[in-house]
């Protein structure tokens, strides 16, 4: 087993995120969820103290953070708001194929710039028709002259109408399904790129998802990532190494939750006593504790592998279904501990219920993460 003692700098950069979640983003989490404001003055600050770009290294300007680094900040972050954090680390996931499928030229031109200035990105996977099925894309890629054609839709993506680049993965050839997919990087500034409107949303609604529509969208070979036919591989790869990241968000709302619960249980009083004393009470509360930290070591057991260099394809899809099925039902049991009360909005707990959901679905659904946990499970028997 591991060894999770933390150092110093990493205790330093967790005190660092759980100061900005609760002094910037938890002061506004309920605002910004009641009427959807996408508060950008927070994600610039976030910028500044260097709580963006975690995965990009120092070389182009980035914070060059372990894997274990960047969930210790995730799940700060999410206790502040799980909204918020999902576009504060969305460039985490829009750049990583850059860094996997580029080259240096490639890397540079495209990373340097958003780490010497604010700047979003967005990951372009996801399709009306192609959610679970990646290798089923139809935005097709087409040759033209020295460069391709994109055209097509992407949906459910995150801080689309404010990116100023997007990662797009298009097939060269619907016939060769996962054979034909390609990534490209695309400018918001190439013409025919076209963001559309704002989601209305369960939850994470601080943060800004859309559809955007490519129309025969001019990009250069030079702006494609790897060879064709290799984007599927990389989209792959990319998650691979992005949703333990979703584990320690996950975690970061049952935290939230267990704390409001647990803080909520000492104050109401039924029956003469503090509904703490109530047997009943405390299993759920014990209950809600035990899946808390199993979902964080869970979590730092995947980033620990990867950090080493390991394949965490099995580890990673654990973290992220058991924890993220875990922050559900703890958001749940908060709700209930607080009554009737946990019904109202006045409330923070029945937020985090709503946030906890989409923990669930994106970056691959559940039931997609069983599917790849028994396929990696069974190579070992093989």
């Amino acid at each position: 087993m591991p060894d999770f003692s933390l150092t110093e700098e990493q205790s330093s950069l967790r005190e660092m995120a759980r100061k900005f979640a609760r002094s910037e983003m938890l002061p506004h989490a309920a605002e910004c969820d009641r009427t959807a404001r996408f508060p950008e003055e927070i994600y610039r600050k976030a910028w500044e103290l260097g709580l963006m770009n975690l995965n990009v290294p120092t070389e182009f300007g980035g914070s060059g953070l372990s894997a274990l680094d960047i969930c210790l900040i995730v799940e700060e972050l999410a206790y502040g708001c799980a909204g918020m954090t999902t576009s504060i680390i969305a460039n985490c996931l829009a750049l990583e194929p850059i860094l996997l499928g580029g080259t240096p030229e490639q890397q540079h031109r495209f990373l340097d710039p958003f780490c010497a200035s604010y700047q979003l990105a967005s990951f372009c996977l996801t399709e009306p028709a192609g959610g679970s099925d990646a290798g089923a894309i139809t935005t097709r890629a087409i040759r033209h002259g020295s460069g391709y054609q994109i055209t097509g839709e992407k949906c459910f993506i995150t801080n689309a109408p404010h990116a100023s680049l997007y990662t797009v993965f298009a097939t060269v050839d619907p016939k060769l399904q996962h054979r034909g997919i390609t990534a490209f990087v695309v400018p918001r500034s190439a013409a025919g790129v076209q963001p559309g409107k704002d989601e209305e949303k369960m939850g994470h609604r601080a943060s800004s998802t859309s559809t955007v529509r490519f129309e025969e969208v001019e990009v250069p070979e030079a702006d494609r990532l790897g060879a064709e036919g290799e984007g599927f591989a990389l989209a792959m790869r990319t998650l691979d190494q992005t949703r333990t990241p979703i584990g320690a968000l996950a975690t970061g709302i049952a935290q939230a939750a267990l704390d409001h619960a647990g803080s909520y249980a000492l104050k109401r009083r039924t029956f003469g006593k503090p509904i703490a004393e109530h047997q009943a009470i405390q299993i759920k509360l014990a209950d809600m504790a035990t899946k808390v930290h199993a979902s964080r070591l869970l979590t730092w057991a995947a980033a620990a592998r990867i950090d080493r260099g390991e394949a965490a394809t099995l580890d990673s899809s654990i973290a992220k279904t058991y924890a993220s099925e875990a922050a559900f039902q703890v958001a749940d049991d908060a709700i209930q501990i607080h009554g009737g009360y946990g019904y109202m909005k006045e409330y923070p707990v029945e937020k985090l219920l709503r946030d906890a959901k989409l923990t669930q679905i994106y970056e691959g659904s559940n039931e997609i993460q069983r599917i790849v946990i028994a396929r990696e499970l069974l190579k070992q028997y093989a």
